[in-house]
């Protein structure tokens, strides 16, 4: 098993990853990523990402930095678990460049309403420190629920009614 990723950690795998692959390309930070670069954790376990485009040499970087850094990658982000919501790769904020490459934060709704699908208690602290710091509204992240409620059939493991009060119940807090 590898270490778990710090910010610093994260920052040299940037670093790494902007030098090695050979090509323009955007990654998507996402999960404890986030979370370490707004410093609401410590550390993560893994470094999820979402290469869009994928820059070319991207799996080989990938391989030889998890090791160098001993940091564990994982390629997952929300749209893989709740369906894509409607603009977010414009919602996607900006980190930094390396070289040729654009590191930004994957969409905050998205985040958001897929950490309140998963429901663990870690996601639900990450999910207010998002509408605590001015990220997430909630109002637009209950609008966001309805504009993909239609496509959840096509994720079969995503219990609607639960995910569906996970989401009115958070939205109607204080």
């Amino acid at each position: 098993m590898r270490a778990h990723a710090d910010k610093a950690k994260l920052e040299a795998f940037m670093e790494a990853l902007g030098r090695k692959v050979e090509g323009a390309g955007t990654i998507y930070l996402t999960g404890g990523a986030t979370a370490l670069l707004f410093g609401w954790r410590a550390k993560t376990i893994d470094v999820d990402i979402k290469a869009d485009p994928e820059p070319r040499g991207f799996f080989e970087a990938i391989a030889e930095i998890k090791e160098s850094l001993d940091t564990n990658v994982e390629l997952a982000s929300p749209d893989l678990f709740i369906p894509e919501l409607p603009g977010w790769r414009e919602r996607s904020v900006f980190i930094c460049r390396v070289r040729d490459l654009d590191f930004r934060h994957f969409d905050f709704y998205s985040q958001a309403l897929a950490k309140l699908e998963r429901g663990h208690e870690r996601d639900m602290l990450d999910v207010r420190a998002f509408v605590e710091e001015g990220l997430v509204d909630r109002q637009k992240l209950r609008d966001f629920f309805e504009d993909i409620r239609p496509s959840l059939k096509k994720f079969p493991a995503i219990e609607e009614m639960e995910f569906s009060k996970s989401v009115q119940f958070f939205c109607s807090q204080p």
